[in-house]
């Protein structure tokens, strides 16, 4: 198990490149989802330096807050709504370049401007979501959706 991070600066391809090895090794031989949730949420806020960072998980009709790293969030959403909530509904990753040009974004924090939501699903089913939050418009792109997507399924539970 990796318990220091190697942080490097350089194009987000290359950031991400080097925290997946690292983020592997964080998770080998862990089996506790919530452990292994707590440390991806931390890496990449450390890695990437976000406004927030964090898992959602499914508990019956809700999406429940799960291991996160950031300001306070919105404890519980439902399905459909916001970004969290639609991703859910639609199993698949959303990128919203303005958040309050999303309709029926939940302002869990005024000072989110752009987000990426990525479902985390097991044999068909979204079991949760990873939501990143960042201060500035326009944060994310289809490099994060690929790692991200690619992190995300490095989870076995």
């Amino acid at each position: 198990m990796a318990e220091d991070l190697q942080i490097i600066t350089g194009n987000k391809t290359e950031q991400y490149q080097s925290l997946l090895p690292q983020i592997k090794g964080l998770l080998e031989g862990e089996t506790d989802l919530v452990a292994n949730l707590a440390n991806i949420a931390a890496a990449l806020k450390e890695q990437f330096g976000w406004l927030w960072t964090g898992f959602y998980l499914v508990k019956e009709d809700e999406l429940v807050l799960g291991p996160f790293q950031g300001p306070v969030a919105c404890t519980r959403i439902r399905k459909g709504r916001g970004v969290c909530g639609t991703s859910w509904a639609e199993a698949k990753t959303l990128i919203v370049p303005d958040v309050e040009k999303f309709p029926g974004h939940i302002a869990c924090s005024s000072l989110s401007k752009s987000e990426i939501v990525v479902p985390l699903i097991k044999d068909g089913v979204v079991t949760g979501v990873l939501d990143v939050d960042a201060s500035e418009y326009n944060q994310f792109d289809e490099t994060d959706k690929r790692f991200l997507e690619e992190i995300v399924g490095m989870l076995s539970y």
